[in-house]
């Protein structure tokens, strides 16, 4: 079956909605949603069920990389920087030094196990290097995993900001391929630029998109999560318009923003996370469309070594090496060790190969599908089990909590007080979000006239209001009563 702009809506939202339901149904079996995504796309290929001829590598790649920007800024937004402030640096370490140690560990295997060249090999493991933001996220929330310490934004941080670095190498391998008369040295000067230009850029734009959601006023509070989008792209187009790295400015721009105050910030973050999910069912679903099966097989065997040696031994040396420089104990190390699931992210990364041309580019393709494959079907399966064996997963009755237990543990508050606004307070005619009051604190709820509103960031303070406000400790309380007061 063709597809023409007759049957293209009735197509993509019958496989949507076939991808729903069979990820409804995936964890029953112990599936990762993802795979049955895969799964539905590849059926409804030109050589399954479904029919549907589709062999544009460009077509993918474009979707690819605008639904890379959805998970990576929603997974941005629902980063705290609290949660993350004490791991940082072992984050960077991994999602920097512990790529490039897992694209040499596999680029050198590929190379001797196979005829690639060293270049081909190093090109095949930086594709492989990353582990994917969609699946890590994805599969740890819906699970609902508890860890111990500080493992969750470990890999929360990891797997939302190793992508640059790998698109970095596969871009830098893949230039080396098509022009061999460069020197590998030549790359450096282009990794630090783009790291530099995308983290500035990332932050930068994240204080102007704070500026703009803020002062504008649109009327309709469904158009913010729409303006925001809008200053997604901008971001990311910008930053890689520039030679900035696009992916690590928007996942920068999304922690920014989701760690300060925004008009219409439930909204918007409720708004992304379905986002992300809708992007993360039509990425699958177009990279199961591009895929031949009948190509794959033959690289089954060879498929077979590099998935063993990426997830038994490269990611373990590479997370070793990695974390060497803190502390931590060796079953914590061991179990980021086997959340290295590789998804979506790499077989995107494999189209640049194929869109450039060069001759073991449809093999590359092959091999990094099968091996993201199997990295989510065994790790993506056993993430509960090998954290129970670990014993890194918190027992269930430490995870049974009442409803206000958890919004008080969410929100870290632990204080709360009524505060009355009289006539001399400046906060009279602001608007919530206009309102310089700590971090720490936010402000519940609203009693006026006698009836109980529910603030927004556009909500505006009036004389005699009462403002219940929530805060983490006393002094911020007194900052809160000393400023409204």
């Amino acid at each position: 079956m063709g597809i023409t702009i007759e049957n293209i809506l009735l197509i993509g939202s019958l496989l949507l909605f076939i991808s729903i339901l069979a990820g409804k149904t995936s964890y029953r079996f112990g599936v990762p949603t993802l795979v049955l995504f895969l799964a539905v796309g590849m059926l409804a290929g030109s050589e399954g069920i479904g029919g549907i001829h589709f062999d544009e590598p460009r077509i993918a790649q474009f979707i690819g990389i605008v639904a890379l920007n959805f998970i990576l800024f929603s997974g941005g937004l629902d980063t705290r920087w609290k949660t993350i402030q004490p791991v940082l640096w072992q984050g960077i370490s991994l999602s920097t030094l512990g790529v490039l140690i897992t694209a040499l560990c596999i680029g050198v295997f590929a190379w001797k196990i196979t005829d690639f060249s060293l270049m081909e090999g190093l090109l095949l493991g930086a594709i492989i290097s990353s582990t994917d933001a969609a699946a890590v996220f994805s599969i740890l929330r819906s699970k609902n995993l508890a860890l111990r310490s500080n493992l969750r934004p470990t890999l929360e941080l990891e797997s939302g900001s190793n992508d640059p670095m790998a698109y970095f190498l596969t871009i830098a391998f893949l230039s080396l391929i098509v022009n061999p008369t460069d020197s590998v040295w030549s790359i450096l000067p282009m990794f630090f630029f783009q790291i530099i230009i995308g983290a500035l850029a990332g932050f930068g734009f994240g204080r102007l998109s704070k500026k703009v959601i803020n002062r504008i006023k649109l009327g309709f509070e469904g158009l913010y999560p729409v303006l925001v989008i809008s200053l997604m792209f901008i971001t990311f187009s910008a930053t890689d318009f520039i030679g900035g790295n696009g992916f690590l400015a928007v996942y920068l721009c999304g922690v920014y923003l989701g760690n300060h105050n925004l008009i219409h910030k439930n909204t918007i973050i409720k708004m992304f996370d379905g986002l992300a999910w809708l992007m993360q069912i039509i990425l699958f679903l177009t990279l199961g469309l591009l895929v031949f099966p009948t190509q794959v097989v033959p690289v089954i065997g060879i498929g077979l070594a590099i998935a063993a040696m990426l997830i038994f031994v490269a990611r373990p040396i590479a997370v070793l090496i990695s974390l060497s420089f803190f502390k931590m104990k060796m079953k914590r190390r061991l179990y980021v060790s086997w959340v290295g699931l590789r998804g979506a992210v790499p077989i995107v990364f494999a189209t640049y190969p194929l869109i450039a041309g060069i001759e073991k580019a449809n093999l590359i393709f092959n091999i990094v599908f099968f091996v993201s494959l199997s990295s989510v079907l065994i790790q993506g399966t056993t993430l509960a089990k090998v954290a129970h064996w670990l014993h890194v997963s918190l027992p269930s009755s430490e995870k049974k909590l009442s409803p206000v237990d958890k919004i008080l543990m969410d929100e870290t508050k632990s204080h709360l007080q009524e505060i009355e606004i009289t006539e001399r307070s400046i906060a009279i005619g602001k608007r919530i979000v206009d309102l310089q009051i700590p971090s720490g604190a936010i402000i519940a709820m609203i009693t006026r006239d006698n009836s109980f509103i529910t603030p927004r960031g556009d909500t505006e303070v009036q004389e005699n209001d009462i403002l219940l406000i929530l805060t983490e400790n006393k002094s911020n309380l007194e900052l809160v009563r000393d400023y409204l007061t």
